[in-house]
């Protein structure tokens, strides 16, 4: 099997080795073994579960909760030739079933499926007939309530094991806390797992803070330093279409992009961008998941991420060529005190959580106990406005009821229109003879696709067809809608709106099952994180690269030697020394007493060796005095 992966990865994927940490992942799986993989962005996650799925008989689930990645994937793999298919709101009950019955039937090596797609008794009864060689989690700290972004679905992934209980499960993760790590290993039942961790330093990339007031001014000067590829990174859509026309006008060549944009127009500037016809992005953070380019430069942020797992991620699409690269945070203290009042609001109170579900209940008119599973398009600002709803409000209210897994959210994406006839070939031919109106149609369809149609269903384009026709786009749309009422196809209509679905049936508002406890304590662990990234902006006394690995739990005393902090060390260690100094004497001040090894754990220094030396100078100077027990105190006589 070995040499079987290495022939795929070189013939299929057209790398000629495997990267660190990955063959080890793709060994422990090929073992039938539980694995569990800590591999931050860039690190080739997604081939861990495409080799083994390929070199083994069966069918690969793999569950994920971004669509847009989802469908990413299944047509990366499609254009290789291999039979991939996704399941994901907005689909139709009827392209649901064809899918798994291709999965069963089919010679089908992957199933993509949205999470909250694992309880529906459609895909039970499917998912037992299937001969499923593994489970691949993707995002798999979304398991963990202790993680950045909890989705309750997912706790469902450790119920379909038991259908097929000798199939290992894969997880992966690109940003995990320890806390995080235990919990994915128990919430999906692992047994004996193996755990793969790749360091989270990245030698190539420098991390640096500026705390200024004037960020695009600080942004040009970074660029017009650092050449190459850039994304810049902001909160709201507004400001992308700004800080693009900003520079723009400095003369640098820049786009902007957001969710809200037309499908059309993303896919240009991302291309643009991709072809380096463009040099910077300036984007939300709806730019980036699942992008493979290898050269960006530098990666800047110009609003402050909400947590360290999502800054990490946003900054380590730099440099992934493994050439140096620089992801910088612009920020003025203003930013990172809205921060915390942002975070303070992120978990809004039980009765406005109720308020906004009976909400949702008038906007869709969904009767109690109705409507389990069924999607919509959704735009919650348009929502929000509709009830006279605090839209920043209605946005975090929106994320707790999805957390609790009432409702599924699915960001803004791209599905063309699909098409697959229902009759058979005969029946086909009589409907033509007796629906004179829709044999063009039918004619024209069968000599575009083929056969096809009768097995799966097939992308269409309907402005193309009505230009083979000579016809309106709407006429056509018109006729292929009859056609659909007559139950001859199953006419899927594009989308390029954002979804809702509701994966319990409707609940009576005031009844509504909210778990109050769990709630609270999303709030504080939303606060702690925020004030984390608070202390990364601040923090002058620990490489920036080592505050990140320690966060995540990787102790370490190696210093990057390119962050700003380690450039500001190299030049004058000596500035470094009195800031520790000044940070001992502070730390004591308001702590009171502390023992020693709890004194060099809070000042957190990135070398506890100096610290300690440091804090004896402290001592016999007689700044600080250390008592016959071994505790520590300011000496009040100074």
């Amino acid at each position: 099997m070995e040499n079987q992966a290495k022939e795929i990865l070189r013939q299929v994927f057209g790398y000629q080795e495997f990267r660190p940490v990955q063959k080890q992942v793709i060994d422990s799986v090929l073992e039938g073994v539980d694995s569990l993989a800590l591999m931050p962005t860039g690190g080739g996650k997604s081939l861990c579960y495409q080799i083994p799925g390929l070199v083994q008989e069966g069918i690969c689930l793999v569950v994920s909760p971004l669509i847009a990645l989802m469908k990413d994937q299944v047509d990366q793999l499609r254009a290789k030739g291999i039979l991939a298919q996704a399941i994901y709101s907005g689909m139709s009950y009827r392209e649901i079933d064809r899918v798994l019955n291709n999965c069963i039937y089919g010679n089908y090596k992957f199933l993509y499926v949205s999470p909250e797609r694992l309880k529906s008794d459609l895909f039970l009864e499917r998912f037992k007939q299937m001969p499923v060689n593994l489970i691949a989690v993707d995002e798999a700290h979304c398991i963990s309530q202790w993680g950045y972004d909890f989705r309750p679905p997912y706790l469902e992934i450790a119920a379909i094991r038991a259908f097929h209980p000798k199939v290992p499960v894969l997880a992966l993760t690109a940003s995990a806390t320890p806390q995080v790590l235990e919990d994915i290993l128990e919430k999906l039942q692992m047994k004996k797992p193996q755990v793969f961790r790749q360091s989270f330093a990245r030698p190539n990339l420098s991390y640096s803070v500026r705390i200024v007031e004037n960020k695009l001014e600080k942004g040009k000067e970074i660029l017009d330093r650092v050449a190459g590829t850039a994304i810049w990174y902001v909160r709201n859509r507004q400001a992308t279409q700004q800080i693009a026309k900003a520079l723009h006008q400095m003369g640098i060549s820049s786009t902007f992009y957001h969710a809200g944009l037309l499908v059309k127009d993303r896919t240009e500037r991302q291309e643009l961008w991709m072809k380096n016809q463009v040099r910077v992005m300036v984007s939300t953070n709806a730019f980036g998941m699942g992008i493979d380019k290898p050269d960006v430069r530098v990666v800047i942020h110009s609003d402050v991420p909400e947590n360290i797992e999502s800054y990490y991620q946003e900054a380590g699409r730099a440099g992934r060529d493994g050439k140096k690269s620089f992801a910088v945070l612009l920020c003025s203290e203003e930013d990172l005190e809205k921060l915390m009042e942002r975070a303070a609001l992120v978990y809004p109170p039980i009765d406005f959580i109720k308020k906004v579900y009976q909400c949702l209940a008038n906007y869709f008119q969904i009767a109690v106990g109705s409507n389990m599973l069924s999607s919509f398009d959704f735009d919650w600002g348009e929502f929000a406005k509709t009830y006279h709803l605090g839209v920043l409000e209605t946005f975090y209210a929106l994320k707790v009821l999805e957390e609790e897994g009432f409702i599924g959210l699915s960001e803004s994406y791209y599905s063309p229109s699909r098409l697959h006839f229902l009759v058979n070939p005969q029946q086909l031919y009589e409907i033509q003879i007796a629906h004179v109106r829709l044999d063009p149609v039918i004619k024209m369809l069968l000599r575009t696709y083929g056969g096809n149609l009768f097995s799966e269903y097939i992308k269409i384009q309907e402005s193309k067809l009505a230009k083979i026709l000579e016809m309106k786009e709407s006429e056509l749309i018109k006729l292929l809608d009859r056609m659909a009422q007559l139950d001859i196809i199953d006419y899927e209509k594009r989308k390029d709106k954002p979804q809702i679905t509701f994966l319990t049936g409707r609940y009576d508002a005031a009844k509504l099952p909210l778990n109050g406890r769990r709630i609270a304590l999303r709030r504080e662990l939303t606060l702690e994180k925020a004030k984390s990234m608070v202390m990364y902006a601040h923090q002058n006394l620990i490489c920036r690269t080592q505050f990140i690995q320690e966060y995540f739990g990787e102790k370490t005393d190696e210093t990057c030697g390119i962050c700003d902090w380690c450039v500001e060390h190299k030049k004058d260690p000596r500035a470094l020394d009195l800031k520790l100094r000044k940070w001992i004497l502070e730390t004591l001040g308001q702590v009171g007493e502390l023992e020693e090894d709890s004194l060099i754990n809070q000042v957190n220094y990135s070398n506890a060796n100096r610290a300690s030396e440091i804090l004896r100078q402290l001592i016999d100077e007689g700044q600080v005095q250390c008592t016959s027990g071994g505790i520590l105190k300011l000496n009040s006589d100074e």
